[in-house]
């Protein structure tokens, strides 16, 4: 079968098994079997020893791992971003507790709660939200922090220090648009506002107590968001789905100035202390959406602070933040509804990173194929869909688990032709169901 993504940098023999391991993670795995699945043409053991071998070949590099999901992300960014190239970032728990072959486990919670921790940034569309490639991906394990940037572990780092430099080399990266990052409130701080402002575009939730200048008086945000609403300055712009419920998303903007000093956890002489951290006063735009019932009733609201400049208006700012939960989404086709991450059982934390970004451009593929607006990708859609054997919700065309599945289905199917003539295909069926 042609196999035409490329990894530059090894010989054929390392991209060849690359692009098997691909189409091996192109399906839906099991909780009780989530090793690579094996295409009919190979055998179960030797795909197995092939794929440990991979992960464990120190030329397959991290770096080298993430070149394919790069030169994605710089091709979808040019063809599928109009004006900014949205990141999503977040973090996610890898629950190896009852994995006790790994020996390189961290503490990720309370003592019953072992693994890893994972950090990714998502390339997303600002046209759609639709996700487009993976820019990075950080695992915390025992020997240091693994990274796509780096092929060594380095020092672990609280995790906005860290971010710092991440949000530094999506900038080096080359995409065809400005990236815009956006978070939730883990990354409410505002030191690392000041440090980020002047060099990067940001959208983060924010905590509600947090207290600003607004008009020239200090007032906690609730009073800010009072306010608005006294002087009926929020808009209705957009029917949005919540927990599967249609509501409507209201939307209010104003200035506002944070001013106070900033508030650190720090090492000083090797104890833990809370210090503070002055600082410039930093002008950013508040914008309040808040999602009604119609009516009335406020489901959710989100308060999220921007540097973006206004020719962005506050509605779009505030579907962008709607647009976040696609990095949840990933999460999920890698944990629940696809690969089953938390039950690999690769040995080191190292090697789960390898063997995640094989499997981000498994869900790459499935993400290229669902934003395809041809007559052929509505085919190719309509086609896994019935390969996988799944119902779809009432008026949904289908889902990325859907076509993971489906795609396995097909790929498994190709190969099975090249071993097989259909009619002797036909005859096994036949002997089955005849006895």
């Amino acid at each position: 079968m042609n196999t035409p993504i490329k990894l530059p940098g090894v010989e054929e023999r390392l991209e060849k098994r690359y692009n098997t391991l691909v189409q091996e993670h192109s399906g839906h795995a099991h909780p009780v079997a989530a090793g690579p699945r094996h295409l009919p043409d190979s055998d179960a053991k030797a795909a197995t020893q092939a794929a440990w071998r991979f992960f464990k070949n120190p030329r397959t590099k991290t770096t080298l791992l993430a070149q394919p999901l790069l030169n994605e992300a710089r091709r979808a960014a040019a063809a599928d971003c109009a004006d900014f190239a949205l990141v999503m970032g977040d973090w996610s728990h890898l629950d190896y507790s009852t994995h006790s072959d790994k020996p390189d486990r961290i503490q990720i919670g309370n003592k019953d709660e072992i693994g890893y921790e994972l950090f990714s940034q998502l390339l997303v569309s600002d046209r759609d939200g639709q996700p487009l490639a993976p820019l990075c991906l950080r695992l915390q394990a025992a020997a240091g922090m693994y990274s796509s940037q780096h092929n060594a572990p380095g020092p672990v780092a609280s995790q906005l220090d860290a971010l710092t430099a991440d949000l530094d080399y999506v900038s080096r990266l080359g995409l065809a648009k400005r990236p815009v990052f956006i978070f939730d409130a883990e990354v409410d701080s505002v030191y690392h506002y000041r440090l980020w402002c002047p060099d990067h575009l940001l959208l983060v939730r924010v905590d509600e107590e947090r207290k600003v200048l607004f008009e020239e008086q200090e007032r906690a945000l609730p009073e800010v968001v009072e306010v608005l609403r006294q002087r009926q300055a929020f808009a209705r712009v957009r029917q949005v789905k919540h927990k599967g419920e249609k509501v409507w998303q209201h939307v209010a903007e104003a200035a506002v100035t944070l001013h106070r000093e900033a508030c650190l956890n720090r090492e000083v002489k090797g104890k833990r202390k809370r210090i503070t951290v002055g600082g410039e006063p930093l002008q950013m735009r508040l914008v309040v959406s808040e999602l009604r019932r119609e009516d009335g009733t406020v489901v959710a609201r989100w308060l999220l602070l921007s540097n973006v400049s206004a020719e962005v208006d506050a509605a779009t700012l505030a579907l962008w933040y709607y647009w976040r939960w696609e990095i949840e989404s990933y999460f999920k086709l890698l944990k629940g509804a696809g690969q089953y991450l938390e039950q690999w059982q690769q040995e080191t934390g190292e090697r789960v990173l390898k063997r995640l970004l094989v499997a981000s451009m498994a869900c790459v593929l499935v993400w290229r194929l669902a934003r395809d607006k041809s007559a052929q990708g509505a085919r190719a859609r309509r086609l896994l869909v019935a390969l996988s054997g799944r119902q779809m919700e009432y008026g949904k065309e289908f889902t990325e688990a859907a076509l993971l599945a489906g795609l396995w289905v097909l790929l498994a199917m190709l190969d099975t032709l090249e071993l097989h003539d259909p009619d002797q295909l036909r005859e096994v069926a036949r002997s089955i169901f005849s006895g």
